[in-house]
């Protein structure tokens, strides 16, 4: 294989970003439902007591209400109307922090991202014969095999948590219903925050390697590399090209100045700089056009065409084209060499009028 075909290369941030917003992220489910079962747990530990008061209100106070009444639809339908909304408002802490938990362990883990993209019908997954083949992948087979680990790591966690406590289960049956509720309550608590704790572990692992995996899936070749480039910052021929043209626009403006000039100060031939004075416009002499070699022989070949004085001073000439840019009036230290060559240039055109 060439090496441009081999996927070598880190991803761009252009191109996380395209993975992204297609919903291709680094995310451990295994990890979700640990979070969800850490702070479920807690949630249930914290608010469970104050719910199941809650219920056992509502439903002594719902069936107290109607233990006398007459079964009929319409005193059904108001029962279980109203069991349903006391539970519901008795549990409405338990399920709102096993939402949290939810949207919480999501976003540890992927941030804040709506993905639409992941949410479109794609036809091409309902293909019986890539369904297969996807089933029957190295990958597939891999994740079977960290499944069937992962089922069996909670499960020695479990066991060994019971094996702990099975020597307080038979003094149950000489305690009340009450305190076996009690028991049972915490035994389930520290049960779950156990199982939590052996998901959390698996799914910090295995959130390694998704972002392991996720960051080898988006691995780009150079090939890719160098058209992602050009896609972000532009095909270089292109801008060499409109970069041309703009000095080329650029020149044939600044040649069209060269007839308005008032002088042209040369050297003689490497440099040449047109300048032009507008008393009413401007507080000193600005530079028109400036060239050097072939660009300052075009500015004196114009300038020959339109009668345009010439005048050589080499030091001029170099300092004006080097400190001056076009459209600017020269810098004061240059008004009283500037000055001698403008009234050199006006007592020429005096004489030529006489």
């Amino acid at each position: 294989m060439p090496d441009r075909d081999q996927k070598t290369e880190e991803a761009t941030p252009r191109r996380r970003e395209e993975a992204r917003r297609k919903g291709q992220v680094a995310r451990s489910q295994e990890l979700n439902t640990a979070i969800v079962l850490l702070l479920g747990a807690i949630t249930l530990r914290l608010a469970g007591p104050t719910a199941s008061a809650g219920m056992r209100e509502v439903l002594t106070a719902c069936l107290g209400q109607h233990l006398g009444d007459a079964l009929t639809v319409e005193s059904a339908s108001s029962l279980v109307a109203g069991v349903g909304m006391g539970v519901l408002k008795a549990t409405a802490p338990l399920l709102a922090g096993f939402m949290i938990a939810g949207a919480f362990a999501a976003y540890c883990q992927v941030g804040f991202m709506i993905s639409g993209e992941a949410l479109a019908v794609k036809l091409e997954r309902l293909d019986p014969v890539k369904g297969f083949e996807r089933l029957l992948s190295l990958r597939s087979l891999a994740r079977l095999a960290a499944a069937l680990l992962k089922v069996a790591i909670v499960g020695a966690a479990a066991y060994v948590y019971l094996d702990c406590r099975k020597d307080e289960f038979p003094p149950l049956v000489d305690c009340s219903v009450p305190a076996i509720y009690a028991l049972t309550c915490r035994w389930g608590f520290e049960l779950v925050f156990v199982i939590a704790i052996a998901f959390l572990v698996i799914g910090a692992a295995d959130y390694g390697f998704q972002r392991w995996e996720f960051e080898r899936d988006i691995r780009m070749s150079k090939q890719e590399l160098r058209e992602e480039l050009k896609r972000s910052e532009g095909d270089p021929l292109v801008k060499a090209r409109v970069r041309q043209i703009q000095r080329e626009m650029a020149s044939r403006r600044m040649m069209q100045n060269v007839p308005k000039a008032d002088v042209v100060v040369k050297n003689p031939t490497h440099y040449a700089v047109a300048l032009r004075y507008e008393a009413r416009r401007n507080r000193a002499p600005a530079v028109v056009a400036k060239g050097m070699n072939l660009v300052a022989e075009r500015i004196l070949e114009i300038a020959r065409e339109h009668d345009i004085p010439e005048v050589e001073n080499k030091p001029l000439a170099q300092t004006l084209y080097k400190t001056v840019e076009i459209g600017s009036e020269i810098p004061p230290a240059l008004y009283k060499a500037v000055a001698e060559v403008l009234a050199y240039v006006y007592r020429l055109r005096n004489r030529k009028l006489r």
